[in-house]
């Protein structure tokens, strides 16, 4: 959508929904509440999202244009859809749509924010956002430390991710794994550092929780610290709480 169609959103009165966990980020934390219509039901949910306290006072629907119908929005955010079909629908009840691709760098973090910003005409909750990334950049430590980030069932990030920026500005610095994938037997010969463990998930009973229970992952114990998974599944403006929280945890 061209600056000059959202600029027009923003002028009239917004009802506003989300149909991705990412959007709902940028939602809960730049709109005014009275705009929010909906959300998706995963921000409702306090195992995959850090603003799910926030989300409940908003409706949720399941992710489809179907769902958030009722509530009559006059905006859509979504992620990564790519289809048309959908677009076409929303255009034909008179619903703008704006449709953001997955972020691959903290600008541009910024920059979807901005455009939400734009169209929800809060640009100055998103100033305040601006300040606080840029703030991240200018005081990160020049020294960072060698580290690997892991999330159940051993998998971690590639060394030019979005991850691996955030993990920067916290004082980290991603070593490379073979296949994108840490194994026992990585482990165990060239450990890493430090290791960076995703707590996402950690209570279900499930394959990939388990991995943290081998004990060749159990002796790396003293240099292990612990994230917050649920705000590294969309590597959004929540990351900037958890880099703060992780520089204060950096020894």
């Amino acid at each position: 959508m061209p600056v000059s169609g959202l600029a027009l959103v923003a002028s009239t009165g917004l009802r506003v929904a989300s149909l991705n966990l990412c959007t709902d980020e940028y939602l809960l934390l730049l709109a005014d509440p009275q705009q929010i219509v909906s959300v998706s039901y995963l921000s409702r949910l306090p195992e995959e999202s850090v603003l799910w306290r926030q989300a409940q006072g908003f409706p949720a629907n399941n992710g489809s244009l179907e769902s958030v119908v009722p509530y009559r929005p006059n905006l859509i955010l979504t992620m990564g859809r790519g289809g048309r079909a959908s677009g076409l629908i929303a255009a034909r009840l008179g619903i703008k749509v704006i449709d953001l691709p997955y972020p691959r760098t903290t600008a541009d973090v910024l920059a979807q924010a901005a455009t939400v910003a734009k169209a929800l005409g809060t640009l100055g909750a998103y100033k305040q956002w601006q300040r606080r990334i840029v703030g991240l950049r200018q005081t990160a430590p020049q020294q960072a430390k060698a580290a690997v980030f892991v999330s159940g069932g051993g998998a971690t990030l590639d060394p030019n991710s979005l991850g691996a920026e955030w993990l920067r500005l916290a004082g980290f610095r991603q070593q490379s794994i073979a296949g994108g994938r840490l194994t026992y037997e990585t482990l165990l010969t060239r450990p890493p550092t430090w290791l960076i463990r995703s707590n996402y998930r950690a209570g279900q009973a499930s394959r990939n929780a388990r991995w943290f229970d081998h004990p060749v992952v159990r002796r790396l114990q003293q240099r292990t610290m612990i994230t917050d998974g649920r705000a590294w599944t969309c590597a959004g403006l929540p990351m900037v709480a958890e880099v703060m929280r992780l520089r204060q945890a950096r020894p």
